[in-house]
C-alpha cells in the first residue's frame, strides 16, 4: 500500500497545550481536529514517520539517527509548563540509514546527527497527531540554501518510502509571517492562500511542480513568507507525492492568517 504525503501547519509554539486539563483556546480547536484525524484518514498505520519541519536548516539534508531523541524548546515567552512537555516516540536507526542512502543515490550531499531534540514543528503536531508516541520517527533536515526546486528533488528523492510503510510529512505553515496578525491581515493572506491552493492543486504535475518552485510569483509571496522556511516542507510533500492527486484537506483561520493544510498521492 502506498501512503500519500502531508503537508501540515504546526500552530503556533506549544499552542494546543497553554491550558493544561482544558480544550485549547477555540482559534486553534480546528486545526487540532484536524491533526487528531490524520492516523484515521491513512489507507494504513505508517510503521514510521518522516518528518521535515520549517525549524531546522542545515547546509546540507541531514538525518537525525538517534533511537531516543529528546525534544528542543526552540519556542519562547511560554507558561512554564510548556517546557515540560513529553512525546517519547522512538527513532528508527533502519529507516534513517535507508533515507541518507536514497538522498546519496539522487546525488545529494548528505550528513547525519543524533544529539538534537526534536523541535516544535515535529513534536507539537504530533503530540496531536500521534498521543501515544508510538509510531517511530525520523527527522531531516531543510536545506539552508532555502532552494525551492532542490527540496522538490529532495522530495522525489524520498518518494520510495512511501511503498515502505512510512509517512512523509512536512511541517510548517502556509502563511508564516509573525509580525502581520489581526483581521486586517485576512483579505491578503486569503488571496495570498487562494493563489497557493490553486498551484498546489494543479492537475498537471509537472505544473504544479513548477507553479510552487516559483511560489513567489504569486500574489503577497513576500508579505506571507517573508523567510522560506516555514514553506519549502510543503515542497518537500509534494515532491514525494509524485503524479498522484493533490488536495487541500484543511483551510482555517488563525491570528488573521488563511492557513491550509495539503495531501498528494
Amino acid at each position: 500500500m502506498t501512503l500519500p504525503t502531508l503537508f501540515l501547519p504546526h500552530g503556533g509554539g506549544p499552542c494546543f497545550f497553554l491550558n493544561p486539563g482544558a480544550a485549547p483556546d477555540p482559534m486553534w480547536r480546528p486545526m487540532e481536529a484536524y491533526l487528531a484525524g490524520l492516523l484515521a484518514s491513512l489507507p494504513e498505520r505508517p510503521r514510521a514517520i518522516l518528518m521535515v519541519s520549517g525549524h531546522w536548516e542545515a547546509p546540507v539534508p541531514t538525518v537525525h539517527v538517534g533511537e531516543r531523541p529528546g525534544l528542543l524548546f526552540d519556542y519562547y515567552g511560554f507558561p512554564e509548563h510548556t517546557y515540560r512537555l513529553r512525546w517519547d516516540a522512538p527513532g528508527l536507526p533502519a529507516v534513517a540509514r535507508r533515507t541518507a542512502a536514497l538522498l546519496a543515490a539522487a546525488g545529494f550531499a548528505t550528513a547525519d546527527e543524533a544529539a538534537r531534540g526534536w523541535d516544535h514543528g515535529v513534536f507539537v503536531p504530533m503530540m496531536v497527531a500521534v498521543p501515544g508516541a508510538d509510531i517511530p520517527l525520523v527527522q531531516v533536515s531543510l536545506i539552508d540554501s532555502l532552494d525551492p526546486a532542490a527540496h522538490v528533488a529532495l522530495g522525489r528523492a524520498l518518494a520510495p518510502l512511501r511503498d515502505e510503510g512510512v509517512l512523509i510529512v512536512g511541517s510548517g505553515m502556509s502563511f508564516h509571517n509573525l509580525r502581520a496578525r489581526g483581521p486586517q491581515v485576512t483579505p491578503v493572506a486569503t488571496e495570498w492562500d487562494t493563489a497557493l491552493t490553486a498551484a498546489v492543486t494543479d492537475p498537471d504535475p509537472a505544473a504544479r511542480a513548477q507553479r510552487v518552485i516559483d511560489w513567489e510569483t504569486l500574489p503577497h509571496a513576500r508579505f506571507a513568507h517573508p523567510e522560506a522556511e516555514h514553506l519549502l516542507p510543503l515542497m518537500i510533500a509534494l515532491g514525494a507525492g509524485g503524479d498522484g492527486p493533490a488536495v487541500c484537506d484543511y483551510r482555517d483561520t488563525v491570528m488573521g492568517w488563511v492557513v491550509s493544510g495539503y495531501r498528494f498521492g
